[in-house]
């Protein structure tokens, strides 16, 4: 019978070799960045299981040093570090302390290896005694940050990170005016090379939920949504990135990341900077719980968001999954 013509897309998807040899989106090895939570403790063997998180940890320093020797042999390139310290105070001080735990991380880390870009998340909730990302007004009962007052401190902690031997600080808390406080700062500092990753685009998202087990970061009363983004808005996140790159950013992010896909493919249009986007914690537990309760092949899906991500725009993936995925390559 003969048939009218019509588009044989079947042709190109034959074989595994046909079909890799016309993907158009590969997430590779150097695409993505793995994130580590280290606790200031006296104890040099702490490994904590985050139960949120499974295959996460809280890590001492040894131990962190430990994990990323065996993560840089299966070929991670980058990672950032998230700080829990032994005391918090209203003022954040253990942020911008010289000898505070992410400072000692960041020495460590470079002199064991020098070659991997080790990222600081700049944000003072995991070191106010009320787990907000600033400084609040003293007698406050529903987290209103103090915008202002907050970018002085930040900025000290990026300059701290920085003379620590940081490659990247990332400002995470969500002030207005941060990252312009952070350049000015890191360059009157000495530091003009130093690159910033502005968590520019970050909403106010229930998938943050694991996190707060991980970081010990919950506030104590109110919430973020005074300074975090609305979930329902998008251009307003187009407004975030530009106002951004404009006071310095040098790569932007979006977070979360598979639920705003939407916003990420936005970014990517109206942006011509490296742009990255974090598969946050209540992304990754998911995946994890489905798959360890067998409804689905946690491998494959892990790869697919990955791809999803890369897909949608982003240059640069902030992951719990870079571990897995580096096994995976090398199985």
């Amino acid at each position: 019978m003969d048939l009218p013509k019509f588009h044989r897309g079947r042709r190109l998807r034959t074989s595994t070799t046909i079909r890799d040899l016309v993907r158009e989106t590969v997430v590779r090895p150097e695409d993505l960045m793995m994130l580590y939570f280290v606790v200031e403790t006296d104890d040099p063997n702490f490994k904590k299981p985050i139960d949120a998180m499974p295959g996460q940890y809280q890590l001492s320093v040894d131990q962190l040093e430990k994990q990323v020797g065996e993560a840089v042999a299966l070929g991670m390139r980058s990672c950032m570090l998230f700080g829990l310290p032994k005391e918090k105070d209203a003022v954040a001080s253990g942020a911008y302390d010289d000898n505070g735990i992410v400072q000692q991380a960041i020495r460590r880390l470079k002199k064991s290896f020098p070659d991997l870009l080790v990222a600081t998340d700049v944000c003072l909730c995991e070191y106010t005694s009320h787990g907000h990302c600033g400084l609040l007004k003293e007698g406050d009962k529903k987290g209103l940050v103090l915008n202002d007052q907050t970018l002085d401190l930040l900025a000290k902690t990026a300059v701290s990170h920085a003379k620590a031997g940081a490659d990247m600080v990332a400002p995470s808390d969500m002030m207005d005016g941060r990252v312009l406080a952070i350049r000015t700062a890191l360059d009157e500092a000495g530091y003009k090379n130093l690159p910033i990753m502005s968590y520019a685009v970050k909403y106010a998202s229930s998938f943050y939920g694991p996190f707060r087990e991980a970081a010990e970061s919950a506030p104590s009363h109110g919430d973020r949504r005074t300074y975090q983004m609305d979930p329902g808005n998008l251009r307003e996140g187009l407004r975030e990135a530009i106002a951004d790159v404009e006071e310095g950013a040098d790569i932007i992010m979006v977070k979360p990341g598979l639920p705003y896909l939407d916003v990420l493919y936005a970014v990517r249009q109206e942006l011509h900077v490296p742009l990255a986007t974090y598969q946050v914690s209540g992304e990754y537990s998911m995946i994890k719980a489905a798959a360890q309760n067998g409804w689905i092949d946690g491998e494959a899906v892990m790869l697919e968001s990955l791809t999803a991500l890369k897909r949608a725009g982003a240059d640069l993936i902030l992951t719990y999954f870079t571990e897995d995925f580096l096994r995976l390559q090398g199985k």
